[in-house]
């Protein structure tokens, strides 16, 4: 599976924000999952250690991958703030701690 290193993409239906804007919160990236975007970090850091590509390709590489970190990032944040939240819920002293 080769990485995608235009930026975009045409999967998912979930937004990297909560509103469904893309990492950067523009909507400017075709929103994705967690799942997917993780993955396709994977490929990409797994081609970069590979070597073999042209400076303009690694430079390409590299640019995707540090959007697919945000994305993730975004996903991880916004699962921490649920959590949070449901905790909260649950224990209303608990924030106060």
């Amino acid at each position: 599976m080769a990485a995608d290193t235009t930026g975009t993409s045409s999967a998912g239906t979930s937004g990297a924000g909560t509103d469904g804007t893309g990492a950067d919160g523009t909507g400017a990236e075709t929103a994705i999952g967690y799942e997917q975007a993780r993955d396709e970090l994977i490929e990409v850091v797994r081609r970069l250690e590979a070597g073999g590509t042209t400076l303009e390709e690694s430079l390409a590489l590299w640019e995707r991958g540090e959007e697919l970190a945000k994305v993730c990032r975004r996903w991880l944040e916004g699962a921490r703030a649920r959590l949070d939240a449901a905790l909260a819920e649950q224990d209303p002293g608990r924030d106060e701690q």
